[in-house]
Parts: structure tokens; sequence; C-alpha cells
């Protein structure tokens, strides 16, 4: 709970503009690492992918659509998930609004999971999205870009998420402030135990298209999406901040109340 004190209106605004300096060098600092991550090497991607998507298979160079810029959303939904991850459905909510803007901007947004289409047509179907989505069933593309790992990966300690190698997978208790029963019961909301759960794992890649050739330009995993969690900048800006002491959210069509 944060605690606060109260004062006159111009104690408020000496305040205020103190923070404002703050603020201003974070920004400062924003556009720094924006610069950074734009100057990372290219990698150049000789594998081939396929996907299934609305359309039919694709190939990685389709989902540009005639973009020279993709991102993709590593969507947490494997095979044997009976619903997405109530985590990346909330990040998810947001991409409807803005990935038409995107795609005005060259720059093509996909969500990608490695269930059958089939499931994540039905799951966007009940979540109300219309941003592409592509699934990688049965491909290498979730493994290599580090957003799927099996189970003798957690059981020898071989998973290498956000640049880091993990330990033998028992509990990842208080990942999120919840602790064993928040990751028990995400795993039950998506139909799936734990274990399986956290072998799917959320992520953001760039890549770009140059004269027929495609790049890895970027990804990041973990607390980098939360750049891309449009509902936490608003939390900072609310008089309570996230206020959070545990996993609060589910998916937006599981909220009771007139708040929906």
């Amino acid at each position: 709970m944060v605690t606060h004190s109260t004062g006159t209106r111009n104690e408020w605004l000496a305040a205020r503009l103190d923070l404002l300096e703050a603020e201003k060098e974070l920004t400062r600092r924003g556009d720094e690492l924006a610069r950074r991550r734009q100057a990372l090497p290219w990698v150049k991607i000789d594998k081939e992918y396929r996907f299934e998507t609305d359309e039919g298979g694709a190939s990685l160079a389709d989902l540009f659509r005639r973009r020279s810029q993709l991102l993709v959303y590593h969507f947490m939904f494997g095979p044997d998930f009976k619903a997405g991850c109530p985590s990346c459905s909330m990040i998810a909510d947001g991409f409807n609004g803005f990935a038409v803007h995107l795609a005005n901007h060259d720059v093509m947004l996909w969500a990608v999971s490695r269930a059958p289409l089939a499931k994540l047509q039905a799951y966007k179907r009940r979540m109300g999205w219309n941003f592409p989505w592509a699934s990688s069933f049965g491909g290498d593309f979730n493994a290599d870009f580090n957003v799927w790992f099996t189970e003798e990966q957690q059981r020898e300690g071989a998973v290498e998420y956000n640049y880091r190698r993990e330990p033998v997978f028992e509990w990842r208790a208080g990942q999120e402030g919840g602790g064993e029963r928040a990751e028990a019961g995400f795993a039950a909301s998506c139909g799936t135990d734990v274990a399986t759960f956290h072998r799917d794992r959320p992520g953001m890649s760039a890549f770009a298209m140059e004269d027929g050739a495609i790049y890895h330009t970027y990804s990041t995993y973990a607390r980098g999406l939360d750049g891309i969690w449009g509902v936490y900048p608003w939390l900072d800006c609310a008089p309570k901040g996230r206020n959070e002491t545990g996993i609060w959210w589910r998916r937006h069509d599981e909220y009771e109340g007139p708040a929906r």
C-alpha cells in the first residue's frame, strides 16, 4: 500500500516540478536505450520457418505482408493448453487498437503460438481479437527464439530464458508476486499443469527484411515486456500505483460486475 502526505497546492507544485526533471531524465535514458537497441547487429536468418494462418500456410517472409519490419509477440499457448495464458491475454488486449497503426507505418505485428491454428482461432473469437495470429505448431520457431523448452531441458536445468540459464525446474515461486498458488492457478486456468505451462514462455522478437533477406534484430523477455503491457503505465500514474499483493488480473471476460 502506498503511503502519502498531504499539502498545499504550492507544495504539490514544487514537488511536481522536481519530479518532472526526473521524468525527463528517464525519457532521455529511454531514447538512448532505443538507439542502442536499433544499433544491434542484424543476424541473417537462413532457416525456413513455416506457420499456419487464417489465410493458409505461410513462411516467415509471408508474415511481413509487404512491410520491411515484423514484430512477433510470443504468446504462451501450447498445444496442450485449453486457453491462452492470462498474462499474455492481458497484453494482447491492446493489440487490436495499435496493430493497424503499425501496419500503416511499415511494421507488421503478429502473435505466434505453438497451439494448432484451430485452438488459436477459437480463443481469438472468444476474446474478440482481430490482430494476426499464427500457429508455429510442429516447427522450431519457438525453440529457436527461446520461448519453448522440452521436459528434458527442465529436468536437466538446461533452460536458457531471458539470456540466463535457469536451475532445474521446481517452482518459480514469487516470480510475479503470487508464489506457488498463483503459478498453479494460472496453469489450471489454461487447462494444464505448472511444468507444462512453463515450457512455453512470453517474449517479443523483431525482424527486418532487406533485399529479400530476413534478419533477426532484437528479442526481449520477462520484465523486458513491461513496455508493451499497456495496463501498467496507466497504473503507474494512478494514486495508489500498481498496488499489488499478488496476481490480480484475469482474462477480460472473467471479471465479475458492471466494470466489464
